[in-house]
Order: C-alpha cells, then structure tokens, then sequence
C-alpha cells in the first residue's frame, strides 16, 4: 500500500486553511502535514517538511505567491497547485511559468455544490502530483486544395494538466513557422481560457485568440478551444472553418482533445497534424488512432519532459504515435515539418 500523499496548505486566510484541510482529508490516502499563512512561513516548512505537494494561495502577506514560488522551485522543486480567483488570472499563469504544476479557480460561493466540485478538483490534482516529473517542463474537395497548398498548414494540440507552459513553448519553437495555424484544446475553467489566449498573444509572433463558432481558419493563427466547449474543424465551401458545440451529457471533457483530433482527421486526411502534450487521462488516444487511420502525423510529448505523463502514455500505448519527443524539440520539429510540406505539397 503506497503512504499517503502529504500536503502543506499555504493561504493567509485561516478560513480556507480549514476549508482546504477537510475537503483534503476527506481523502484517506491524503494527510495535510501543516499549513502556513504567509510565502515566508511556508518556504521554511516546505524544506523542513518536505511535503509531496504544495497548496498556494498567490496573495499573501511578507512573501508572495510569486516570489515564494521563484525561490522554491532554486531550492527544492515541488508540486504547487495554485488556489485563485477568477479575478487574477494573469497572476495564475504568471505562476504557471515559475513552476506551479496547476491551479485551481476558487468558486464564487460556499454552497454545498460548489464545495463538492472543488473537493474533487483538487483531491483529482493532489493525486496526480504523485507522478509528476520533478524538472519537468472527409471532405474530398477540400482534402484536394489542402494537398495543393491552398489552405493554411493546421496542427492540433491537447494538453492537460501542466499543459499551458507547455503550449506556449511549443509555440515558442514553432516560431520561425509563423504561417502556420494551431488549434489548441486545452483543459481549463471556461473562465480562464480567454485570458491564457491574451497572455499567449503577447509573448510570440501569432495572433492568439479564443476559439468563436464560424471562425476562418488564417495562416499565422493560434485559435485557443473556449472552456467548457468543443473545437472542431470543419469544411464550409472550400474553406476551413472552426465549429464551437456545448458538449452533451457522455462528454467526459469539453473541450475534448479527441473531438478535436477527430475532426481534424476528416477534414485534413493525411496532412492532419496532432500533437499531445502533459496531461492526466486518456484525452488524445481516440483521436490519434483517428488521425493514424487517415495517415497523418501523430506526435506526444516524451516522459522526459512531460509534467504528468498520463495524456501522452495513453496515446502512445495505441500504437498509433509516430514519433514521441521531448518538449523543447516538439516546436521545431514541427516547423520542420511545415518546410518540408512548403517544398514538397503533395508529400
């Protein structure tokens, strides 16, 4: 029997230090060591207590969130998870890219429901900690004007947990390719994902937006999935276009990495292109069978570098994957591709 996963709760509010402790401990496999009210205080537990994973609330007293981070992760790596409102998420992914392993969005209200869902969220993103990586960063006619250039060149990317520092160095090495168009579903809270789109279009040299129903596909264009929706390719006329459905009731996740991959196999054929990054689950595995079948390029991110290796492992154990790389070659690869693609269309 494996020991418990033991936490440290870092929040300068003694309310949701006791919160935290008992929606964790209602887990039996789960023990809180201690908690901290301030980043000072709980640096100096981390080193003491070397706990498996860290709670961080990002607005404290003395230390911050930020700054505790930074000098945790010189010190001694460890899983964080953030606690955030909605009102700070450029805050989130600004801790994201110091090293946080992932957040979770504190809910509006104490409601029983509420307080539910976010005991499953983190009790789901405490166990995963145990496996992360310390360091660890059919339309014919339009298949016909694809295989003759005369669409954009379009990569799918899914990613999960872990998965925001991901994508943007994979479109950090991607960059020296910036015709190319990239659909990205990423799991997060519908709250959040348009301002991880603005975050992304600030740093790079796409344009990066949240996905809308009806948008033309253009070169040059990173298109990220709305939270709690789907983004699929589709033919319209000739042209790509981007389709934006609510899931229905058997959809495990939304947006729904297979789903994305799916469509692009139908409409692109064999110049489909998907990518799976870091992430918990088996979002990704059914739709790179999918692209395979079609005889597109299928591609997951290697244990090496992945964050959580659930996502890419599941994809890989299909048999389906064409190459496995780590992170940091993912992006210029692909832009490797998309030369080779330029020199020879029909390849």
């Amino acid at each position: 029997m494996s020991p418990p996963l033991t936490v440290l709760v870092i929040d300068d509010s003694a309310t949701n230090r006791r919160t935290l402790t008992t929606l964790l401990e209602s887990a039996s496999d789960v023990m809180v060591l201690d908690w901290a009210q301030d980043g000072e205080e709980g640096l100096k537990k981390v080193l003491d207590l070397k706990p498996d994973v860290v709670t961080l609330d990002l607005e404290m007293p003395r230390l911050g969130g930020h700054t505790f981070l930074r000098l945790l992760m010189r010190a001694s790596p460890t899983p964080v998870i953030v606690i955030s409102s909605y009102a700070h998420q450029s805050d989130v992914f600004k801790a994201l890219e110091l090293g946080a392993f992932d957040f979770i969005a504190k809910p509006p209200n104490s409601t029983p429901a509420a307080l539910e869902r976010l005991r499953r969220e983190l009790l789901d993103k405490v166990h995963a900690a145990r496996h992360v990586k310390s360091g660890g960063r059919h339309g014919a006619a339009l298949r016909s004007s694809v295989l003759s250039g005369e669409v954009p060149q379009v990569i799918a990317v899914g990613a999960s947990t872990g998965g925001p520092p991901a994508v943007q160095r994979l479109l950090e090495g991607l960059a020296s390719e910036p015709t190319v168009s990239v659909l990205v579903g990423q799991h997060m809270p519908s709250q959040f994902t348009r301002a991880f789109a603005e975050r992304l279009d600030r740093i790079g040299p796409f344009t990066v937006t949240e996905a809308c129903e009806g948008d033309v596909v253009t070169p040059g264009h990173v298109y990220i999935a709305p939270g709690g929706r789907h983004l699929l390719l589709s033919d319209r006329t000739g042209r790509l276009e981007l389709r934006t459905p609510s899931p229905v009731p058997s959809d495990k996740y939304a947006p729904s990495v297979d789903r994305l991959f799916e469509s692009a196999a139908e409409v692109l054929g064999p110049r489909a292109v998907a990518v799976v990054l870091t992430g918990m689950g088996a979002d990704g595995a059914q739709g790179v069978r999918a692209v395979r079948r079609e005889g597109g390029e299928t591609w997951a991110e290697s244990e090496n570098t992945a964050v959580v290796y659930g996502m890419p492992k599941e994809a890989i154990a299909t048999g389906a994957v064409t190459r496995v790389l780590p992170l940091d070659d993912i992006g210029s690869e692909l832009a490797a591709l998309v030369r080779r693609r330029k020199q020879s269309p029909g390849q």
